[in-house]
C-alpha cells in the first residue's frame, strides 16, 4: 500500500532524529492517513479512500466532496479520482460559462 494521501497528495518526508549529543540518525515522517468512505451525490456512489486527516477537514471545509473535486488541482490527486473529477464536471448543473465582450 502506498503511503500517499488521494486526495492532497501527501507523501512521506525524510529527516533525522536527533539525540541530546546531536547524534543523528535517519528517519521517515509519516503523513497521518485513515480509510475514510466518501458518497458522491451526483454520481450516486460511494468510494473508499486512503486519505490524511489534513485531506478529510479540507472536504469538510468545501462542503461535500463533489465540491473539493470541482474546486482541487489535477496533479495532486490520484488516477481515478482524475477520472472521477471529469465525470463530476460533465454532469455538474452549475458549469462555468464564459463571457465574450462584444464592441
Amino acid at each position: 500500500m502506498s503511503k500517499k494521501c488521494e486526495l492532497t497528495g501527501k507523501i512521506p518526508l525524510k529527516g533525522h532524529n536527533v539525540s541530546h549529543a546531536n547524534n543523528k540518525t535517519k528517519r521517515r515522517f509519516l503523513p497521518n492517513l485513515k480509510k475514510v468512505k466518501f458518497t458522491s451525490d451526483l454520481l450516486k456512489r460511494s468510494l473508499k479512500l486512503t486519505v490524511s486527516n489534513a485531506g478529510v477537514r479540507s472536504v469538510d471545509k468545501k462542503g461535500s466532496f463533489d465540491e473539493f473535486l470541482r474546486s482541487v488541482k489535477n496533479k495532486n490527486l490520484s488516477p481515478r479520482l482524475k477520472k472521477m473529477k471529469k465525470n463530476i464536471l460533465i454532469r455538474s448543473p452549475f458549469k462555468k460559462t464564459t463571457v465574450s465582450k462584444s464592441i
